[in-house]
């Protein structure tokens, strides 16, 4: 039977990479116009919601347990007007996935309990947060959904 540390890093693994492959699948059919359109007068683009994951990624991963040294600008999420392309946008994302499953992996059986702190979140441990983002992701995948029909739709 496998030890708690190897299910939980490669249930975590696994849920990542998933999200990440249904990310692409939604942004593929989408021209880099409409990668960066707003349909509707409240909301986000497809492409600031690209950003805005891959911000939080590496601040809450990244910089609070991988130590990556990243400085995150959140309101720049949302307001990007240098856009980078829809290319670089995913690719962006795709390092920050490749560095959350990373740190995962590295993560001990007494690693996921250790005590947790960053900006604007109440988690208490590793997994907590690393939890924590995943479901964030998530929940963006599903408003990106929603911006795919209504792109589609015209």
């Amino acid at each position: 039977m496998a030890d708690l540390k190897s299910t939980v890093g490669s249930d975590l693994t696994a849920r990542y990479k998933k999200l990440a492959g249904w990310d692409h699948e939604l942004a593929s059919p989408l021209s880099e116009e409409q990668f960066w359109a707003k349909p509707f007068a409240f909301g986000n683009s497809y492409g600031h919601l690209v950003l805005h994951v891959t911000g939080n990624l590496n601040y809450y991963i990244g910089a609070q347990i991988a130590a990556t040294g990243y400085v995150r600008d959140r309101p720049r999420e949302f307001a990007e007007e240098a856009r980078p392309s829809k290319q670089e946008a995913l690719k962006e994302f795709d390092d920050a996935i490749a560095m959350v499953v990373r740190t995962i992996q590295a993560q001990s059986s007494e690693d996921w309990s250790q005590p947790y702190s960053g900006t604007g979140t109440h988690a208490k441990n590793r997994f907590e947060i690393v939890l924590h983002c995943a479901t964030h992701l998530h929940h963006h995948l599903g408003q990106m959904i929603y911006l795919g029909f209504q792109l589609k739709r015209g």
